[in-house]
């Protein structure tokens, strides 16, 4: 099924220049086009996206694309500059370089960059999250873990403009202009690099502790960066093409058929609606996204295992527990459900298994600082296994109980807004009558609802 619109489509006579001059642009740069497809604004699914001409067949290459012609900050007029200043502009982001090409080639009419970028003529059609206001997103989105995703970036955004991006512009009046090259362009671009950026897939380590590596170096090491074509495609879980890297382009192979008529889907990763919403601007209509989550946050556990304790030695042992955990655990982490069981179920064993220890065995527990023996292959299967849909039913009567409530107190955190959401959802017209962003926290309350409900189903005594 097509995604719900990625943008709203806006009908403009100056399109069809803007695509003839990009596809014209495309040429210039040699990015080979397959004369199996062709990218349009009507029969897709949202925007621009690219439909096929003919049949295709799996493992044929719809384009190709130079790495000369990548958008980034090498790749920039500007990228001398950003080379001799990197230091300067290390962000937790990790994305100042690219952000500050962006700036530079949007806004300048020399940029060679310029009939690609045209495409975006005011980043109207982009409606993250990040642009609605703060009273929209705590009402449609409450309970999701959206708002919260957001107030993080924007506080990030705008302390990364002032204390680095504007400092560094002041050095450099010759290239960019505060006046011109606002915060409110700035977070637009942002946004842009969120929704149509692209990373290269890195090397996977040898040593998996090597992945816990200062997350800044990573970022530094897989920047992210503009693939002009690529950017073309919307997406879908079910996905028909992908994005394959080699040393000299980059290539959209499809990964299965592709009948005439068809849209070409890309993927954007396992992504639940939530975090294409978040990252995105939009969402997949339920149920058609097989990666939808919903998170359990770890405080929601707490809140009900310290409920109704017999004696201040019963609360005294669970802070115990819970301080232990904690340490243990990520700060906010949160333990995620998708549609088959849980995602992190070897965190939610721990965890369980720590808050239903006797005093004894949670003794003998903190003598061993908290760690316990290596689970082999065979037993984190068990561990899966359990957690799943199908083992859920048959945890511990307790284990249960704990899941339970702590899904039931979940689902009860999304508000009132959220009371009418099974009825929205079997009824077509008044679904119709929501806005693009009513229907987009729609579909991510009612698809985490979803989960959470089954969850508690599973659990129930």
């Amino acid at each position: 099924m097509a995604t719900q619109a990625k943008r709203a489509k806006v009908e403009d006579r100056s399109d069809q220049s803007a695509l003839h001059n990009f596809l014209q642009w495309c040429d210039s740069v040699s990015l080979v086009l397959s004369s199996k497809v062709y990218v349009s604004k009507e029969g897709t699914a949202a925007e621009y996206g690219m439909l096929a001409k003919d049949d295709i067949e799996e493992g044929e290459v719809v384009f190709t694309i130079p790495r000369s012609a990548l958008l980034h900050h090498g790749t920039t007029n500007v990228s001398a500059l950003l080379e001799q200043e990197k230091a300067s502009l290390e962000s937790s982001s990790g994305w100042v370089p690219l952000l500050l090409a962006l700036l530079y080639e949007y806004t300048s009419s020399q940029s060679r960059w310029r009939p690609y970028l045209s495409l975006w003529k005011d980043f109207r059609t982009l409606d993250h999250p990040m642009f609605w206001s703060k009273e929209e997103r705590d009402r449609l989105l409450r309970g999701t873990g959206v708002p919260e995703a957001v107030d993080t970036d924007l506080s990030n955004i705008r302390k990364e403009y002032t204390d680095v991006v504007l400092p560094f512009i002041a050095r450099h009046p010759d290239f960019w202009n505060p006046d011109k090259h606002t915060l409110e362009l700035y977070m637009q671009l942002v946004a842009f690099v969120m929704a149509y950026s692209f990373q290269e897939p890195q090397e996977e380590e040898e040593e998996e502790d090597e992945d816990d590596e200062d997350e800044d170096e990573e970022k530094a090491a897989n920047p992210p960066m503009m693939v002009p074509m690529a950017d073309m495609l919307n997406h879908v879980s079910n996905h028909n093409a992908n994005l394959e890297f080699t040393p000299d382009s980059l290539k959209m192979v499809c990964v299965r058929p592709i009948r005439k008529g068809e849209e070409v889907f890309n993927t954007y990763g396992q992504m639940a609606n939530w975090q294409l919403l978040h990252m995105y601007g939009f969402t997949e209509p339920y149920p058609s996204n097989s990666n939808d989550t919903a998170d359990i946050p770890i405080d929601t556990l707490h809140k009900v295992v310290t409920r109704g304790f017999q004696s201040d030695l019963d609360r005294q042992l669970v802070e115990e527990k819970w301080e232990m955990l904690c340490e243990m655990m990520q700060e906010k982490a949160a333990f995620v459900f998708g549609r088959q069981g849980c995602l992190t179920d070897a965190e939610l064993h721990t965890v369980l298994k720590v808050l239903c220890m006797s005093k004894e065995e949670f003794s003998d527990f903190k003598d061993n600082e908290g760690w316990e023996e290596e689970e082999d292959d065979e037993e984190d299967a068990k561990i899966s296994q359990s957690f799943s849909n199908e083992g859920l039913p048959g945890l511990k009567p307790e284990w249960k109980r704990l899941i339970h409530e702590a899904a039931r107190l979940t689902v009860s955190s999304y508000g009132d807004v959220a009371d009418h959401d099974q009825t929205l959802m079997e009824d077509m017209a008044a679904r119709s009558a929501l806005s693009s962003r009513q229907l987009n926290a729609l579909q991510v309350r009612y698809g985490q609802k979803s989960i959470l409900y089954r969850l508690m189903e599973l659990t129930k005594s």
